[in-house]
């Protein structure tokens, strides 16, 4: 059963996202995401699992896929800039709203197998949704492809957010895998949507994330 709350760890000392095999990691307890959007349990090979971690000036987060398939990604990737479509290939996103009683105001960032990524600001409105295309989070990111597994970090710095978390606090998100091409395409959710079509744009399934 996915847990119905993501815990951040708190760690002293920051390190760099390429060190994808840092003890610091073991700290944080996994976030399994088995299950797709609409709820159904997504077969094993595509399985996922993330760990949080927090500092004080960062957030970090590390994606460990299954990969009992192909990789659908960029042959040619630019990790110097943001990506955008990124999402039309394997990816994974985390949203997170750090202000819990908006949780219709959030940020979005994905990761590829290979490293690169892209950061958005979203706002969902009566009208629909807005995203800021602009929005520049400093965030950095890191990938590694290995035979059965892909791994995928994260670090944002808290200035992104417009707010700094104390212990204790709760933030509201959820997490996200696409994977796969065509009929067969997948859309995982730590916090299924249970919308009709496939669908991650959806405030009302955030789960909480708690600084520890």
């Amino acid at each position: 059963m996915n847990q119905l709350t993501a815990s951040v760890a708190f760690i002293a000392n920051d390190f760099d996202i390429s060190d994808l095999e840092n003890a610091a990691w073991q700290q944080a307890r996994a976030v399994a995401i088995t299950r797709y959007w609409s709820g159904e349990t997504a077969p094993e090979g595509r399985h996922l699992e993330a760990r949080l971690l927090w500092s004080d000036t960062h957030l970090y987060v590390k994606f460990t896929a299954r990969q009992a398939e192909d990789l659908v990604v960029n042959p040619t990737p630019d990790t110097t800039r943001k990506t955008n479509g990124l999402w039309e290939r394997d990816v994974c996103e985390i949203f997170i709203a750090p202000d819990k009683k908006r949780p219709n105001r959030y940020l979005e960032f994905e990761v590829a197998p290979t490293g690169e990524w892209i950061d958005l600001a979203i706002e969902i409105t009566g009208e629909g949704r807005n995203t800021d295309w602009d929005f520049c989070s400093r965030m950095e990111a890191a990938a590694a492809i290995e035979r059965t597994q892909v791994t995928m970090a994260i670090k944002v710095p808290f200035a992104a957010f417009g707010a700094s978390p104390k212990q204790g606090d709760i933030w509201l998100g959820n997490i996200f895998r696409c994977v796969g091409s065509g009929a067969t395409r997948g859309y995982l959710a730590w916090r299924p949507t249970m919308t009709e079509t496939p669908a991650f744009h959806v405030p009302d399934a955030f789960g909480e994330i708690r600084f520890e």
